[in-house]
């Protein structure tokens, strides 16, 4: 007889609701807070239950909701009954923007209050002095140096960032650094090449120490066609890095227009460029600009977000 994955092993959401319960009866838990509806939201919904019927015990259940639960996952009619069936039956749900929480009432039939509760940043950790040896590496004739980072997949528009870089290289001795990877990746290597501005452009791949490259950064672009939040570019500003990006999703909430940056219609280009120019074209409007972000990112920093958890956990337990 032929033998099926599906019965030959535990669905990952058992597995994982297993492993919750097996934590929480040897640390003697009294809240789970969870990232994300599908899977941990699910998850820990059966080891509430298991430890309800099994040990009597009673565990809140706090989820927080980050994006790709609710933008991507959740809008693929397969899954979408398993999380509005998640969210609703957790304690308290919170999103990390505004935005978020309006999309996920908008797409799901949603019974309770979500709360938002802004991501944070831990402001120490990207208050770096840049080193000299990495920045004339990148850019050894003082050029001004562009940064983007993420996953490249296609929302991040990451051709945008080479065409936007394109244009600032027109008029300024520029470099662009990219951070990442995946699935866009080679399609903006090729366009660089082909604009001309390959020798420009370094692919630096997937890199742990962030606060480091955006130490030596001048600006951050950031081109997405949504964000629910916009956690790069507040770590950027934490940095003292401007930045110019879309104005979609959750970036209008962290952003400040003609302050920490500037933001655009998705795919306008041009528009886009000629901020960058502006903001990288005079050093004392440079220096504004990076200490306006880095003034406005400590609004973010843990020290100001976390306690707003605490006292969440505190009304459940």
């Amino acid at each position: 007889m032929p033998t099926y994955p599906l019965f030959d092993y535990p669905p990952y959401e058992t597995a994982l609701a297993s492993t919750m319960v097996d934590v929480i009866r040897n640390n003697d838990l009294d809240l789970l807070h969870v990232h994300y509806a599908i899977p941990h939201a699910s998850a820990a919904y059966m080891a509430k239950r298991i430890l309800e019927k099994e040990a009597k015990k009673i565990i809140p259940v706090i989820t927080t909701l980050h994006g790709t639960d609710i933008t991507l996952v959740g809008r693929d009619k397969t899954y979408a009954p398993v999380v509005a069936f998640s969210i609703n039956q957790s304690d308290g749900i919170t999103a990390v923007s505004e935005n978020l929480r309006d999309e996920t009432y908008k797409t799901f039939c949603i019974e309770k209050e979500i709360e938002v509760i802004y991501n944070f940043v831990d402001v120490a950790r990207f208050t770096r002095k840049p080193i000299d040896a990495f920045k004339k590496v990148i850019a050894p004739h003082g050029e001004r140096i562009l940064l983007h980072a993420s996953n490249f997949r296609k929302i991040k528009r990451v051709t945008d960032v080479v065409k936007i870089f394109f244009e600032v290289h027109r008029q300024m001795p520029s470099k662009l650094l990219f951070v990442g990877d995946g699935p866009e990746r080679q399609m903006a290597e090729e366009l660089s090449r082909s604009l001309g501005v390959g020798d420009s452009v370094r692919f630096v791949g997937k890199q742990e120490q962030m606060e480091d490259i955006l130490a030596i950064a001048d600006l951050f672009l950031l081109t997405s066609e949504y964000e629910s939040f916009g956690l790069a570019a507040l770590e950027a500003m934490a940095s003292g890095v401007p930045v110019v990006s879309t104005n979609a999703g959750g970036l209008k909430e962290i952003m400040i227009q003609g302050e920490t940056g500037y933001m655009a219609d998705i795919g306008d280009i041009n528009t886009m460029a000629a901020y960058a120019m502006k903001i990288l074209g005079d050093d004392d409007i440079l220096k504004k600009f990076k200490s306006n972000a880095a003034a406005h990112a400590k609004k973010y920093d843990i020290s100001n977000i976390v306690p707003l958890y605490e006292k969440l956990y505190e009304r459940f337990l």
